[in-house]
């Protein structure tokens, strides 16, 4: 890939030679030109900017440089063939990992570095119009002004150069990144275990690489919904899942809830005995009365449950269930976290049930504190699990 930056500040693109994209240019993967669009003027001040027409503050760049220094640096002369020129722009497209891998695709850049109120609009449409220009991209780093665009220019340079075949030691560490299956990356941690009273979470020790993908998925899941939740749908943001009591008129959505997940049970255990799979939708507003159920909707969807009820000292939690296509995204979580919290006074221990073949139910409960205490005789089992309720000080 060839790389083209043409600024009136050339010494600011010096970072380019540093760290990873410079060892990049000296294994021949990337070839970057930097030039002084100065140098296409012709006045002894090489002036490069004028007022704008109609008035207003500031100077606008002068589109007769950049017209000269195109025609030279876009002929048939030049290698690497059609260009993309990137122009950074506070009105451009925002740069997104997406954006990256699309230019990461094309074989030339051409970085034109605005400064002052920006370049003059024609440079723009001229640059669209030529035959040796493949595509326009206006690019913007966020919502805010910088002095010049050659900041900008280095950040698409590094989001870019990163994702060439060969660039990266490693090419399976881009999986994982931010962004990179739309969500933000996991938080991680090195040598040692203990630092200055902070611990690595167990998980990472544990050698268990099921149970950390699975730690790993929740914290990015987690950290995505509280810190960029317009990058999630915005019912699996922390906070918008609204668990709220269900009311008869949901009866029928519960049946059709439960026949999708306990399907699922039924294929893992090959068992088509399990009880909610004999249910019709009369045992589930029966369920109503003698459970006290929660619901949560999205989109005017019911995409998940959870319930519970107390014997004696203990409270049974059941049918906690998630929409197959929303699973993931942190729901079972919040409704298990919820059915913790709203049990009686009296209750000093929580139970529940899964399939004994259930491993993803068994390590999310795991996680969460269970334990099983016995796994009772049947095809599916099923296992049960307890957790003991900590009590607050005030409690």
């Amino acid at each position: 890939m060839r790389l083209d930056y043409l600024t009136i500040f050339p010494d600011y693109l010096a970072p380019l030679g540093l760290s990873l994209p410079g060892r990049a240019a000296t294994r021949g993967l990337v070839e970057m030109h930097v030039h002084d669009l100065r140098d296409w003027t012709h006045d002894r001040h090489r002036t490069v900017d004028d007022t704008p027409y109609g008035g207003g503050a500031g100077m606008v760049m002068r589109p007769e440089p950049w017209g000269e220094a195109l025609d030279d640096l876009l002929g048939p002369s030049v290698g690497g063939g059609a260009a993309t020129v990137v122009v950074p722009s506070p009105a451009g497209r925002p740069l997104t990992q997406a954006l990256a891998r699309e230019l990461a695709t094309r074989s030339r850049l051409l970085f034109a570095c605005g400064r002052y109120e920006g370049i003059d609009q024609r440079v723009i449409d001229h640059a669209r119009s030529r035959p040796d220009v493949e595509e326009v991209v206006e690019i913007s780093l966020g919502d805010y002004v910088l002095n010049g665009g050659e900041v900008a220019a280095l950040a698409v340079t590094e989001a870019v150069v990163r994702l060439l075949p060969g660039f990266m030691g490693n090419a399976a560490s881009l999986e994982e990144e931010s962004h990179e299956q739309g969500l933000l990356e996991y938080p991680v941690y090195t040598k040692p275990a203990t630092w200055r009273d902070h611990e690595v979470p167990p998980v990472l020790l544990s050698g268990n690489h099921a149970a950390i993908a699975a730690w790993r998925h929740e914290q990015a899941v987690q950290r995505t919904a509280e810190r960029r939740p317009d990058l999630l749908h915005p019912s699996h943001a922390a906070g918008q899942w609204q668990v709220v009591p269900a009311v008869p008129s949901d009866a029928a959505e519960l049946h059709v809830l439960t026949l999708a997940c306990w399907v699922e049970e039924a294929l893992v255990h090959d068992d088509l005995t399990i009880p909610p799979l004999q249910e019709g939708v009369e045992d589930a507003v029966a369920a109503l009365t003698e459970w006290d159920t929660y619901v949560v909707r999205a989109g005017g969807r019911l995409v998940g449950s959870v319930r519970g009820r107390l014997e004696g000292t203990t409270w049974q939690i059941g049918r906690l269930m998630v929409a197959p296509d929303l699973r993931g995204r942190g729901l079972g979580r919040v409704l298990l976290e919820h059915a913790e919290r709203v049990a009686p006074p009296a209750a000093s221990t929580y139970l529940l049930h899964t399939g004994k073949g259930s491993e993803t139910n068994l390590r999310r409960y795991k996680r969460a504190g269970y334990r099983i205490r016995e796994v009772l005789d049947g095809p599916s089992g099923p296992a049960v699990l307890t957790k003991q309720r900590r009590r607050t000080a005030r409690g």
